[in-house]
């Protein structure tokens, strides 16, 4: 996720619903025309439009169409929306992105850039059948049935703070960390998805070396790739296997990491007990996962619901989609977490002195 997803603006879906007949429609209103505006901000990014507009400005509806091989009437109307949505300018019947929207819709290194929030959203939306009779019976939608919209949709939000902004955040609160990655430090990264954190940390510190472990094969195969684009595939390596499995073997690391994936696993106990086994004796081990609320309220802020959201839609179905899943869900409080890091044999969680809106830092304790 992104540092400015919760800091759009005023708006009426940032507050908890009333309980007023008019309260609850209002907010029901509201949210459809959120879900439209959503649903055409995916349109944008998949189809080209957003690109094609930024990268040649202003463009009338049959240019636009014509740089895209889309098709006039519907990129019209598209254009018409984005206008009076907002996003878009018109100076007679040329359209243009405003400034705000170029960096939140195209900029891919901006912390602000939120367009793949489309495609996850879209995930969801294709499988709400499956997620409708996962309900019922309580099984699960894979990750893999999610498909690629969810997989890049995760990797790109996250892309900008690994490699735009860990290091530094790691730099300014974790001096004890930052002087270890100086140092040339070992590190096993679980749950890397398409990769950007191991890549990122490598790109920060000249002779780092990972390791970056997923049991998702795509994802492991798109983290290969991106290594070799951004020049650190001689330091960084993949490895398509569930964390839990995964054995020290000789050496073992000098930080091991789990960053925003602790709550999908349906065994995270498993998971954190191979991340103690991989880890040397003065080793790190440091989870980040979602910054919510210590306890439960009701009701609650917009992080929390927010995190509730992609929970129902993503997480859990896909955590109780495996064998035995624990069905931790994105809502992951720190209580939760120590219990798991115990259960695991670790001897403490302590929560770091690391500010960020979204994510909140841990080290477990060997």
């Amino acid at each position: 996720m992104t540092t400015t997803a919760t800091q759009a603006g005023p708006s009426d879906l940032f507050e908890p619903v009333g309980g007023t007949t008019e309260e609850v429609a209002a907010r029901v209103m509201a949210a459809s025309l959120g879900a439209q505006e959503l649903a055409a901000v995916h349109a944008g990014e998949r189809l080209g439009w957003y690109r094609a507009l930024a990268q040649h400005g202003p463009c009338r509806a049959e240019e636009l169409a014509a740089l895209t091989a889309t098709h006039g009437r519907y990129v019209r109307e598209w254009l018409e929306h984005q206008a009076a949505a907002g996003y878009l300018t018109v100076d007679g019947d040329a359209f243009a992105l405003t400034p705000g929207a170029a960096e939140v819709l195209t900029d891919v290194d901006s912390a602000a850039y939120l367009a793949p929030l489309g495609r996850m959203h879209a995930a969801s939306g294709r499988v709400v059948d499956d997620l409708h009779a996962a309900y019922r019976s309580g099984g699960g939608v894979s990750w893999e049935r999610l498909g690629a919209d969810a997989r890049e949709a995760q990797a790109a939000l996250n892309r900008p703070f690994f490699l735009h902004g860990l290091a530094g955040l790691v730099a300014e609160a974790l001096p004890e960390l930052d002087g270890r990655l100086r140092a040339g430090a070992r590190v096993a990264d679980i749950g890397c998805g398409e990769g950007w954190s191991s890549v990122g940390l490598a790109l920060a510190h000249e002779e780092v070396e990972v390791t970056g472990i997923d049991v998702d094969a795509p994802s492991v195969e798109a983290a290969r790739r991106h290594a070799a684009a951004l020049g650190v595939e001689d330091r960084v390596r993949f490895v398509a296997s569930d964390a839990a499995a995964v054995e020290a073997g000789g050496d073992r690391y000098d930080l091991v990491t789990a960053f925003e994936c602790v709550h999908d696993m349906g065994d995270p106990v498993a998971v954190l007990r191979a991340a103690r086994g991989l880890a040397a004796p003065d080793a790190w081990v440091l989870v980040v996962d979602e910054r919510v609320e210590p306890e439960f309220t009701a009701p609650a802020g917009p992080l929390d619901r927010w995190f509730y959201g992609f929970s129902l839609g993503v997480c859990l179905p896909d955590g109780l989609s495996h064998t035995g899943g624990v069905g931790t869900g994105t809502v992951m409080r720190p209580a939760t977490l120590e219990r798991y890091a115990r259960a695991a044999g670790f001897s403490a969680l302590e929560v770091l002195p690391v500010r960020h809106d979204l994510f909140r830092f841990y080290r477990l304790h060997l």
